[in-house]
């Protein structure tokens, strides 16, 4: 093989390379095993530092939303958080629920002092169906969990009705 096949450059217009890097046995196996691994270390987290990045990458609470024939009613997990740190607004098509954690890690020893600070804020918005009573609404807050308990209107308790299913 000449050395002006391996130097793009030196080609000619229209001419390529003998043999192109796709088409060796030994790529298209290393693409492979690659892939393999991608996919079988995807979700552990095993990246170097992955746990730094969790850190900073912010606090998304879980939810949980549960429907009833009176009321709707949301529970959101917020551990670390004290409750005048958490907002609760109620609009007629949707709640939203912000906050912001503040975490502050001090260790002290013989040798050495270590301090962390982690600042974080949160905000979700919940989709609301129609029929809420925003005049009822009631939030509470207690060990890290928050709970929004949303009353429907009488008109939304009553509007919908059983239909009994026949067989044929």
């Amino acid at each position: 093989m000449a050395m002006k096949s391996l130097l793009p450059s030196l080609w000619k217009k229209g001419e390529t390379p003998s043999k192109r890097e796709e088409e060796h046995p030994f790529y298209s196996l290393q693409r492979e095993m690659n892939r393999l691994f991608d996919d079988f270390f995807r979700g552990f987290d095993l990246e170097p530092f992955a746990t730094m990045e969790d850190r900073y990458a912010g606090f998304t609470p879980s939810i949980d939303v549960r429907e009833n024939d009176d009321a709707l009613t949301i529970k959101a997990e917020i551990p670390g958080i004290d409750e005048k740190d958490v907002e609760v607004l109620v609009s007629d098509d949707s709640v939203t629920i912000k906050g912001e954690k503040k975490e502050e890690q001090e260790d002290k020893g013989k040798d050495y002092y270590r301090l962390e600070r982690t600042y974080g804020s949160f905000h979700r918005v919940i989709p609301l169906p129609k029929g809420i009573n925003l005049e009822k609404v009631e939030a509470t807050f207690k060990n890290g969990l928050l709970s929004i308990k949303l009353p429907k209107t009488e008109e939304a308790q009553t509007k919908s009705k059983k239909i009994p299913i026949s067989t044929e």
